[in-house]
This record gives structure tokens, C-alpha cells and sequence, in this order.
């Protein structure tokens, strides 16, 4: 585990200082936080004051719902919390404060006694024959103020989280791998030094959001891009260079690009059940919410967790632990009679969506005009 410093008083050019000198504290700020080592701005709210936890381990059926029981345990108050399940990894931000005061939780002691309560918990599906990756949990905190509202940074920090546990490693077996279609490829434009990054998939929103992210995060520049949607499909071509400069020359290096992008295009589908519930904000609610999700035999893939007011509003995608139909009614009337009064439950099956017809090649003669005229366009400039 990674030990977290903090600093709450000094200003903070002060502490953007003491960051760039010793790159394993993370230092806390009235208006910034620090994530990758980069600052991000936060909206100003000092009503609000919470600290954020981060953990990243393999997952299992029914973790989040442990996590949440544990925090509760631990007299913590959950304000807001995002958690994403791929490839048998779990990443999670959640924001908290103290049961008693509903302020930011800033004793070291006890900080340490969260961060060693939630590792046991993720410690559980640990394999001992394993080695790196998700196989070590990892739990990070670090007090926060007015976290809520930051969707993007939240979001941002997840693909992250998800890369550094390499959810991009799918079990899937050599044969299962064999038979599936490929939505990435690269390839090489040796005129200009450029790797030609290709993407065909589903279209939805806030793809380009996960493929951009992904790039920046493993440190590749993109110099041009056609982003092009046609019957329900997006087609892609992103032009990168590495920073420093070189394209990608290695097979394993393609390899691994066309992985990582899988993966960020992958994490946020979640073809199944969606849960909205609606309720009366108390302390406890999350443990008792995933707890009868849990009884009731249904894994959470993804969940977004926030506090408005008096309201806590929860959305789940769920899928049945044996790979059965959920039964919505049998469900709806235990949640009902487990949670008391509920303002909204709404469910939305997602299972049968109808998938749009395979794209033709014609969206796709778009990027070969794009890429002929870039090239002609470029010879211009000195790259």
C-alpha cells in the first residue's frame, strides 16, 4: 500500500511545491486535488467537505456490496461513490465524512485503520499463486473538498484506475479470442512518422471521451483525428505519436494500444438491468441497497452513487450471478419490503436491445479521403 501525506493549512503554492518535491505524498488543497500527479480544479464549495478513497483489486460477486458494509461499520457516511467491474478487476471512487460531524474524516489513525479494513476486504479474492496486477489491492485516500459535481474527473480517474490493474488482460481462452472480431487496429504511416489508430465499434455516448483519455493516459499525442457515426456504428482514426516523439514500431506495442482501447471502450457498456432508486439519504443506505441486491442473487457491473440534498439517488447495472433472467417483480417487492418507503424505482431492461446491422465500408472510405488529404495538407509543415 502507498502511503498518502496531507496538508491542510499551508497555501497552496505552498503545497504544489512540496508535490514536486517529493513525488509519493499526495497533497491535499482548499480548492485542488491531486490525481496521477497532476492538479485538477475543482468547483468551489466550502459547505461541503469530504475525503475520497480510491481502490482498485479483482473483483468478485458481491465486493461492492462488502465495501459499502464496511465503511458503514467503520462509522463512515458514503456521499457519493462511482465503482466500474471489467474483466474481473474493480475500480471504485468513493467520497465520505464522518458519521458524528458530516466532515471530512482527517485523523491519520483512523485513516489508516479504513484503508487497512477495506484492503482485507479486497484482499479476499486475492489468488496466492498470482503475481502484480490485480492480485494487490490497492486502497488510496485523501480528503477532498466538494467532490460532487465532478463527473468528468471522477470518470477520468476510473479509466486510471482500470489501466493500472490491467483490466485490458482478458481470461477469455485462446479460442475464444481466435473467433472475435478486433475493434481496433493500427497501422504505420512512415511518410510522417505517424501511427494510425482505427476504431469500428458501437456507437454510444462519451466514446470519444474513453478513447482520448486512454491515449493521453499512455502518454501518446494525437496530431489529427476523423471521428465519423453512421447506422449506429462509430468509426474512428486517431494520428499518435508517442511523446516522445517516435510511432509505434513493435508488434507488442501495437498489441498493447489496441488492448487498452478495447478495454476503455468495453467498461462502460453494460448491456443488462439498470436500477434507479430513489430514497430518504441516511447513513447505512448503500450497505442495505447492495446488501438485497446481493440476496437476491444480482451482481453489480457498474454502479454511480450521489447525494442531492435530502435524496440519495442510486443507479446499478445488475446481472443475475448464475446468468439467469432477473425477476424484476420478485426484486421490485423485496426491495420494497427490505428498504421501507422508496421515492422512485424505476428498471430498465437492457438485455434485448436490438444490436444495429454490422457497419458497411462506406463510413469507413471517410478516413481514407481524411488521411490522403492530411497528407497532402501536411507537407506543408515541419512536424
Amino acid at each position: 500500500m502507498q502511503a498518502i501525506g496531507r496538508s491542510r493549512a499551508s497555501s497552496p503554492s505552498q503545497q504544489h511545491s512540496n508535490n514536486n518535491n517529493n513525488n509519493s505524498v499526495f497533497t491535499t488543497m482548499t480548492n485542488y486535488k491531486t490525481y496521477s500527479k497532476r492538479l485538477l480544479p475543482l468547483l468551489p464549495n466550502p459547505n461541503d467537505q469530504h475525503t475520497a478513497i480510491e481502490m482498485t483489486g479483482a473483483d468478485r460477486p458481491g465486493l461492492f456490496s462488502e465495501i459499502s458494509a464496511a465503511l458503514a461499520d467503520l462509522h463512515c457516511n458514503i456521499v457519493e461513490a462511482h465503482a466500474w467491474s471489467h474483466n474481473a478487476r474493480l475500480a471504485c471512487v468513493a467520497y465520505i465524512s464522518d458519521q458524528s460531524t458530516d466532515t471530512a474524516i482527517d485523523d491519520p489513525s483512523r485513516l489508516a485503520s479504513i484503508e487497512d479494513h477495506l484492503t482485507t476486504v479486497l484482499r479476499a479474492t486475492t489468488n496466492p499463486n498470482g503475481g502484480g496486477g490485480a492480485n494487490h489491492p490497492d486502497v488510496k485516500t485523501s480528503e477532498l473538498l466538494g467532490g460532487e459535481g465532478q463527473m468528468t474527473t471522477v470518470e477520468r480517474r476510473l479509466h486510471q484506475l482500470m489501466l493500472s490493474v490491467r483490466d485490458f488482460e482478458t481470461p477469455s481462452s485462446p479460442k475464444e479470442k481466435k473467433g472475435r472480431k478486433r475493434m481496433v487496429s493500427v497501422e504505420s504511416c512512415e511518410q510522417k512518422g505517424y501511427s494510425i489508430v482505427s476504431i469500428e465499434c458501437k456507437d454510444r455516448p462519451r466514446l470519444m471521451f474513453d478513447t482520448v483519455c486512454t491515449l493521453t493516459d499512455m502518454q501518446y499525442v494525437i496530431f489529427h483525428a476523423s471521428i465519423t457515426s453512421h447506422a449506429g456504428y462509430a468509426c474512428q482514426e486517431y494520428f499518435i505519436r508517442h511523446v516522445d516523439g517516435c510511432a509505434l514500431d513493435t508488434a507488442s506495442e501495437k498489441e498493447r494500444v489496441m488492448k487498452c482501447l478495447e478495454a476503455a471502450i468495453e467498461r462502460r457498456v453494460c448491456e443488462g438491468i439498470r436500477l434507479e432508486l430513489c430514497a430518504d439519504n441516511r447513513v447505512g443506505l448503500l450497505s442495505d441497497i447492495t446488501r438485497v441486491l446481493r440476496e437476491n442473487g444480482l451482481v453489480v457491473v457498474r454502479a454511480d452513487v450521489e447525494t442531492h440534498g435530502e435524496k440519495s439517488v442510486n443507479a446499478f447495472y445488475v446481472r443475475d450471478i448464475s446468468g439467469n433472467e432477473v425477476d424484476i417483480e420478485y426484486f421490485s417487492n423485496s426491495v420494497k419490503k427490505e428498504m421501507g418507503p422508496i421515492a422512485t424505482l424505476h428498471v430498465k431492461n437492457d438485455t434485448n436491445r436490438r444490436k444495429p446491422n454490422s457497419p458497411k465500408q462506406a463510413p469507413l472510405s471517410f478516413g481514407g479521403m481524411l488521411r490522403s488529404r492530411i497528407e497532402r495538407f501536411s507537407h506543408g509543415f515541419i512536424l
